[in-house]
């Protein structure tokens, strides 16, 4: 299949037809075939074309026959008569012929059909090209500190350029001793048991230990409970490893902490974890210990592995309490996920950390299997691991920017007011991390799809935000915003949406 060929058939008959991407993708749902927005933005590029069973339901829904918009048989003409003058002009007709007998076509996995990460999806590529345009946009949906002013401390910086040549060569696998060394103190201050050096791994970022976690643990059809809304990294590596991610509901009204008989009712025979995000992403929420109880109870009872992304735990508002879930769990099997990437405004960096803790006999095998994977990729970014036990230890700089009159403090308290007084929206005020997911009346604005309104609102306003589906929310009536710029920019971007949701209807 000539990928260039598919691309401008697609074009047209969705022309002819008189769909957008966005009303295309639902069409394929209705039809009982998941795929992702970016696919459909994909295949309308040219960057990719889709597998046999796709194709077939994108020509039945665009009424045009499966081999003339595969570009193969340029004898067949489409329902609608559609005529490409180019494309059927003997010179390109030889070419074209000529490659698809002398070229080997090239696709990618299956395992990424049902993979999203709407974070760097097709919202912000359609950003990108506005960027590319000369059009400046305001970046909301990504937490990186960098962008919006916020520095790694000094003594960080000094730290790694004083050992930067002593970090030329690999680490021991899971990384160096002052690192782990500093990571288990840490631990043992927040109360988790049964940690030893041993039981820590090193990664570029969080990310890449949340990938090899899941990918020592499931074989096909292993089910892994997630919360939703999530970051959705997880629900895409629980996908990638074969497993099956159920998503267990996070409840708006008690302040998006999990419902427990949500929890409850999706454990099968098949489940063999469960992950929590605390505090999460992209709600703000900080569970609270008698909810974090509740559901060891649940694990314990149902013999479940917790894994527990704690990314945000220095990131509390208010001098709240952060429970790590697995201080309450000896008996349990728990991973635990951190790192400094918000902490310390070291994104780029890409330093992260998982613990193993609590009953780790029963998950011996398990862990042959996390050490083969880790010694596979040799060991995570040395130069950044060197700067783990400066940051872990002394004063925390963090706080200047958390405690009432910080940064993060306030531009928190105002995008949370400032929210909730546009009419027809309404938030839960975070209390910790980045971000807030506020909530639109979707009778208000007759909203059917979140995506389409946040290309409306970027296309518009120059505002980019993800929307709720981004973070597998089923319903279209949220987006999440990041609050990392300084006041005076958020109070732009508030009065842009106030003006657009003055008027804007679906």
């Amino acid at each position: 299949m000539q990928d260039n060929i598919f691309s401008i058939r697609l074009k047209q008959s969705m022309k002819n037809k008189n769909l957008k991407q966005v009303e295309l993708l639902r069409l394929v749902e209705e039809k009982g075939i998941k795929i992702g927005k970016s696919h459909i933005s994909q295949y309308v590029s040219g960057k990719t074309t889709p597998r046999d069973n796709i194709l077939t339901v994108l020509s039945d829904i665009l009424e045009v026959d499966a081999e003339w918009l595969k570009g193969k048989d340029k004898s067949v003409k489409n329902k609608t008569e559609i005529v490409d003058d180019v494309l059927s002009s003997p010179k390109y007709e030889r070419q074209n012929s000529l490659e698809e007998t002398s070229m080997k076509e090239f696709r990618k996995s299956a395992k990424l059909d049902n993979v999203l990460y709407d974070v760097r999806g097709p919202v912000v590529e359609e950003a990108a090209r506005m960027e590319e345009a000369g059009t400046h946009v305001l970046k909301l949906n990504i937490g990186n500190p960098a962008p919006f002013g916020f520095r790694a401390p000094d003594e960080v910086i000094y730290d790694m350029k004083s050992q930067l040549t002593e970090c030329e060569g690999y680490s021991q696998s899971k990384g160096l001793f002052s690192a782990r060394k500093a990571i288990m103190q840490y631990m043992q201050n927040k109360n988790i048991p049964n940690v030893t050096i041993e039981d820590i791994y090193t990664g570029n970022g969080v990310s890449e230990l949340i990938n090899l976690s899941m990918l020592a643990l499931l074989d096909t059809g292993d089910e892994v409970l997630i919360p939703s809304p999530d970051y959705p990294l997880w629900t895409a590596c629980v996908t990638l490893a074969g497993g099956k991610p159920v998503h267990y509901v996070c409840d708006e009204a008690a302040e998006w902490n999990p419902d427990i008989d949500d929890i409850k009712k999706k454990i099968t025979n098949r489940t063999k974890a469960i992950v929590i995000i605390n505090p999460n992403n992209p709600t703000g929420a900080l569970y609270p210990r008698d909810v974090l109880q509740q559901i060891v109870e649940i694990a314990r009872e149902h013999q479940l592995i917790i894994f527990s992304d704690e990314i945000y735990d220095r990131l509390i508002f208010n001098e709240e309490e952060h429970v790590s879930i697995a201080s309450l769990a000896p008996d349990l099997f728990c991973v635990t996920f951190s790192g400094l990437s918000k902490s310390h405004m070291v994104a780029g960096y890409r330093v992260g950390w998982m613990v193993l803790s609590g009953n780790k006999r029963i998950a011996r095998d398990y862990i042959e299997g996390l050490n083969m994977l880790s010694n596979m990729r040799l060991c995570s970014n040395v130069p950044a691991q060197s700067i783990v036990q400066t940051s872990l230890g002394g004063y925390q700089s963090v706080k200047n920017y958390i405690n009432p009159g910080g940064r993060v403090y306030e531009q928190c308290e105002y995008i949370y007011k400032a929210l909730n007084d546009i009419p027809g929206i309404s938030a839960v005020k975070p209390k910790a991390g980045f971000y807030i997911f506020p909530k639109l009346d979707v009778k208000k604005f007759n909203i059917t799809d979140d995506e389409k309104f946040t290309f409306d609102l970027l296309r518009e306003k120059k505002i980019l935000l993800i929307s709720g589906k981004g973070f597998n929310w089923k319903q279209p009536d949220h987006f999440r915003i990041v609050y990392l710029p300084r006041i005076e920019v958020l109070e732009e971007a508030v009065e842009k949406m106030a003006d657009f949701f003055s008027y804007y209807r679906q």
